[in-house]
């Protein structure tokens, strides 16, 4: 999965003839998985139409502060607004006089005025014939926007508009996509580390088609998922049998259906991994022999008795693997006494901390959109979550657990 899913992507376009190009970077940034929103010079307009680029990018392209439909109604285009929304601005093609607005501060029009609202990390790829660019001045505006943190996409060696050859195109818009992944690669915590989690029940089967479970859905563990995915790290989700509509893109998802076959998924897979977080709801019982065809109800008389034996303890079983350069995290589901349980459950199982939900109360529990935990850590520190969307839940942990365990370290 691309770095820039889901990412909101401001596409500043300003008048150079390779402006045309900005239609492609558009589609490539959308192919990727980015939210495009352009903003347009009045110059730019001559090369490339709005329309084209409002299709693309199935958005309204802004040019002006207030557009002409808007004047009737007092509406205007809020530049700072833009510059919140935005996770990451990029100026492409970035023209010789908008690098000197740009250097300058020189406010004359809604793009400048973005970019100097925006709080994003920017980025620029400048496009002009070679001896403009070759120019000091130009030199001195790259290097001033340099030390404000601006990345720059260094201008292509080519076959210019003016027919010479050299040093002055507009970066191809493949290159500009690569370009910014590798730098949001790089900034990521968890970049190049395998993070490994399991979520949902486990259905342990009675006959071939009555099982013993549970309702979870596998949405908390699948929000931390997704929240370590977007931190960098190599996802390995090993997950149990749900109907839930789940956040799975840009993971490794291994489907299991028992407590045993969770086990050994998560055996595989834990060495390799820096952070592991057990969400799984696991059945703590199995029959003790599963019958190989449909159990009659006529056959069974008035009462059922099923002999049951324990499952695998998998979060037992890791603590007693896991290595000082490991972190593992456990679930503890209680409907009562639950800190004292949890801070067992942490010694017992040599866990680093114990997430507890505590089951009852409202907006906490299986199927729900939102959850509400206590996390009891090993170092003796505890911090409470209030009840919260479950994947802004996933990214406060996370952040906590990288902060806590030096995750980033080497």
């Amino acid at each position: 999965m691309s770095l820039l899913y889901q990412r909101k992507i401001l596409l500043g376009i300003s008048g150079s003839i390779a402006a045309y190009k900005s239609a492609y970077l558009v589609r490539e940034l959308i192919k990727r998985g980015a939210e495009v929103q352009v903003v347009i010079t009045h110059s730019a307009k001559d090369f490339v139409t709005p329309l084209t680029l409002s299709t693309l990018s199935t958005r309204p392209v802004y040019s002006e502060f207030i557009e002409d439909e808007q004047k009737a109604y007092g509406v205007w285009n809020n530049h700072v607004d833009m510059g919140l929304w935005a996770d990451l601005m990029i100026v492409a093609p970035a023209s010789s006089n908008t690098l000197s607005k740009m250097a300058s501060g020189a406010c004359d029009n809604l793009l400048i005025a973005v970019f100097l609202s925006a709080k994003c990390p920017i980025f620029i790829a400048p496009a002009m014939d070679l001896d403009m660019y070759a120019n000091g001045a130009t030199s001195n505006n790259l290097e001033v926007l340099k030390q404000r943190n601006v990345q720059v996409i260094e201008a292509e060696y080519g076959e210019l508009a003016s027919g010479l050859v050299g040093k002055g195109r507009m970066a191809e818009p493949e290159n500009i996509a690569d370009h910014i992944e590798l730098y949001l690669e790089k900034k990521m915590p968890l970049s190049g580390k395998q993070v490994l989690i399991n979520a949902g029940p486990t259905h342990e089967h009675i006959d071939p088609v009555r099982f013993l479970g549970n309702n979870s859905s596998g949405k908390m563990g699948t929000a931390l998922a997704a929240a370590a995915r977007d931190l960098g790290a190599r996802v390995k989700l090993v997950l149990g049998p749900t109907q839930a509509n789940l956040d799975l893109e840009g993971m490794d998802v291994i489907r299991v259906t028992s407590a045993k076959e969770m086990l050994e998924k998560m055996q595989l897979h834990f060495t390799n991994s820096c952070l592991t977080i057990c969400t799984a709801a696991v059945s703590d019982f199995m029959p003790l022999e599963t019958v190989g065809h449909k159990i009659k109800k006529t056959s069974s008389g008035e009462e059922l008795n099923i002999p049951l034996k324990k499952t695998p303890d998998i979060l037992s079983l890791l603590g007693q693997a896991k290595t000082k350069n490991q972190t593992l995290v456990g679930f503890a589901l209680e409907t009562n006494d639950g800190p004292s349980y949890a801070l067992d459950k942490l010694k017992r199982k040599n866990a680093d901390a114990i997430i507890l939900n505590t089951l009852g109360k409202k907006g906490v529990g299986f199927e729900t959109e939102t959850n509400e935990v206590d996390v009891f850590m090993a170092s003796g520190k505890s911090i409470s979550y209030p009840l919260q969307d479950k994947k802004m839940l996933g990214k406060a942990l996370l952040s906590l657990f990288i902060e806590e365990f030096k995750l980033t370290d080497e």
